[in-house]
């Protein structure tokens, strides 16, 4: 086993896992508090490292094995991270007024090398500010977008200000071994489905016909088909920039051939050429899914096939009516969901609002 080599190591407890649960584990640590974020993760071979803040509890071994089905806990020697100058909070402290700090963003999503941020009202003056602590404190960054709207419209984008660094906002974003080129400002990405991009990639089996139905530049589709040497995968999208950038990222990732990319509405897609073709089918679209059931219905093979259902709900009882809505709607189309697989509630997206997952054997 090589691991890097470092003046500066320190002993420290770790979680060894294959490179490919790596992004799952990370999360997975971080979201425990975990993580010793002071050292680096190692690569060794076909696993990664991952530092951890001393032994693990039965509880806590329990918790990892639920979600990450291979790991070692083990004592490894790593290199000590270099610290950054300056946090934000420390570049903000003596700008912004301190009663005006507590509402700082809690979090920053990153699309290569683009920071998208939430700004408060409370802090809308000092957004300029904000963006040139994000740069100072994340080095790799090149643009600090602020949303200005939520998303909408039928390429489902959102508006975005430019509030620090370059007004190009095109980049190369990389997950599970896969890049993909993009604007955010022009297609819709949320790294925050890199996982799920992954599951869904995890339970396709060689020889399926997939449809992904509402492609985008390809996050579904180009790690299905990386994963998978014998898959034809269908990428639709109605948005031109979208499709544009999904054909750059097939050819960048070395599946053309296995990932089919089609310009326009999924519904007519479907009707026309792809009706009955289909051993699954990806339904990435919350904001309006149910009203495409019937196509996706109409897509899977008259044999039978899977439906992943995306759907965004609210309340209480946000998940049973997400699978009800569902069952009667594959109903009304004439087929009917011969089992259950899976259901996930992914994050929440509002307060009492969440995105809801159901994977569906459709008969």
């Amino acid at each position: 086993m090589s691991v890097e080599i470092n003046r500066a190591l320190a002993r420290a407890y770790c979680l060894k896992v294959p490179k490919n649960l790596g992004e799952k584990a990370i999360k997975l640590v971080s979201r425990m508090s975990i993580a010793d974020k002071s050292l680096k993760i190692l690569r060794a071979n076909d696993d990664l490292l991952i530092p951890i803040k001393g032994s693990l509890s039965e509880e806590q071994i329990n918790e990892i094995r639920g979600e990450i089905p291979q790991f070692e806990v083990l004592i490894q020697s790593f290199p000590k991270r270099e610290e950054h100058a300056q946090s934000i909070l420390d570049f903000l402290e003596d700008k912004v007024p301190p009663h005006i700090l507590a509402s700082l963003p809690r979090s920053i999503d990153f699309i290569g090398e683009v920071a998208i941020l939430e700004i408060p009202e409370e802090l809308v003056g000092y957004k300029q500010l904000i963006g040139e602590a994000v740069m100072r404190t994340f080095k790799r960054v090149k643009s600090v977008l602020a949303k200005s709207s939520g998303i909408r419209g039928v390429y489902r984008i959102r508006e975005y200000e430019v509030i620090a660094g370059s007004e190009n906002t095109e980049t190369a974003h990389k997950e599970y071994g896969c890049v993909y080129y993009l604007d955010p400002r022009k297609v819709y990405f949320s790294p925050r489905l890199s996982y799920e991009h992954y599951r869904v990639a995890a339970q396709v089996r060689e020889g399926e016909t997939v449809i992904d139905m509402f492609a985008g530049v390809g996050p579904f589709s180009i790690l299905i088909a990386k994963m998978h040497a014998n898959v034809k995968v269908y990428a639709v999208d109605i948005n031109p920039d979208a499709t544009k950038y999904l054909e750059k990222n097939i050819y960048a990732n070395g599946v053309y051939g296995r990932v089919t990319p089609i310009l326009g509405d999924a519904r007519e897609i479907i009707a026309n050429t792809l009706k009955g073709s289909a051993d699954r089918v990806i339904m990435n679209l919350p904001e309006k899914s149910v009203e495409y059931i019937d196509a996706a219905c109409a897509a899977v093979k008259k044999s039978g096939g899977i439906i992943h259902y995306y759907r965004f709900a609210e309340g209480s009882h946000a998940a049973g009516n997400v699978r009800t809505e569902l069952i009667k709607a594959v109903e009304k189309s004439g087929r009917s969901v011969e089992a259950l697989l899976s259901e996930r509630t992914m994050k929440e997206v509002a307060p009492f609002k969440w995105q809801i997952v159901i994977d569906a054997k459709i008969q």
